[in-house]
């Protein structure tokens, strides 16, 4: 390939990545995550206003922290901060399927599992906040956020575990301080936004040199890491097909499924392997 080709398309593929960075907004969590990451006064306006502590200051945040739990699993979370003992893990969830309850219980979990010592008193768990930030309405009931404490059935009291489960309605737009934020999450624009506290690292991003060649980079780290997951994927599902199929003693299917990919997907659709 001659060296003025391989420029055209490095340049078509720099104005692609652009062009997805102006269209980001901070439901995208690839772009959220650039935005918060190690950025104090961010994420403690998002946590004053969702808590309603205004007094509320963070003292540490990351992006995509690891937590591992007493398996030995790890997880990715978006957001994790702490604050006078306090963890916050904060997530972005555009499909309903990825803000389950259950999933929030497993954060949970794997939060409490990362944070005690080994040999250290469970009362020393911090309290832990799971906060989901959902593009949509996720319980359909017009409230800005829905919060979630354990509570007994039988009498009207608390558990008092420490945690915390928090649904924050991102199509929210009152005229209060969630609705402005819920608004600036949602602007694709610095300009657009009410909070100065998130403009500023939006503006960073989208409107200098600097800011643009370093999300240019994450766009296209993610994009890799999205395709390497695809064929991770794809790879998972071929192998439990022909595993069926060969304790089926199905070697027709099995074969031509490894070179028809139409006859494939009704294989996949027939085991039903999502």
């Amino acid at each position: 390939m001659s060296k003025e080709k391989r420029t055209d398309l490095m340049s078509a593929g720099k104005e692609e990545a652009i062009r997805r960075i102006m269209g980001f907004r901070l439901l995208d969590d690839e772009f959220m995550k650039a935005v918060f990451d190690g950025n104090r006064k961010a994420a403690s306006l998002v946590l004053r206003i969702i808590l309603g502590k205004p007094g509320l200051v963070v003292e540490t945040v990351k992006a995509q922290a690891a937590v591992t739990n007493f398996s030995g699993r790890s997880i990715s979370v978006d957001i994790l901060a702490t604050e006078n003992g306090n963890v916050y893990n904060i997530e972005i969830q555009r499909a309903d399927a990825g803000a389950v309850p259950r999933r929030a219980r497993y954060h949970g979990s794997a939060l409490d599992a990362s944070m005690l010592d080994k040999g250290a008193h469970f009362n020393e768990l911090p309290e832990t906040f799971v906060i989901f930030i959902t593009e949509r309405d996720f319980f359909g009931r017009g409230l800005p956020a829905y919060h979630f404490d354990r509570f007994s059935t039988e009498i009207d009291m608390a558990l008092g575990d420490g945690l915390h489960i928090i649904y924050v309605n991102g199509q929210y737009r009152g005229d209060d301080d969630m609705g402005r934020l819920m608004h600036d999450f949602s602007c694709t624009s610095a300009a657009d936004m009410t909070y100065n506290e998130l403009a500023e690292r939006v503006r960073y991003f989208k409107e200098t040199e600097e800011g643009l060649e370093s999300m240019s980079r994450t766009v296209e780290e993610y994009g890799e890491e999205c395709r390497a997951r695809g064929r991770e994927e794809g790879a998972d599902r071929l192998g439990r097909l022909m595993s069926i199929l060969f304790e089926q003693n199905r070697m027709e299917d099995a074969k031509k499924a490894s070179s028809d990919s139409i006859y494939r997907e009704k294989l996949f659709k027939e085991f039903s392997i999502a």
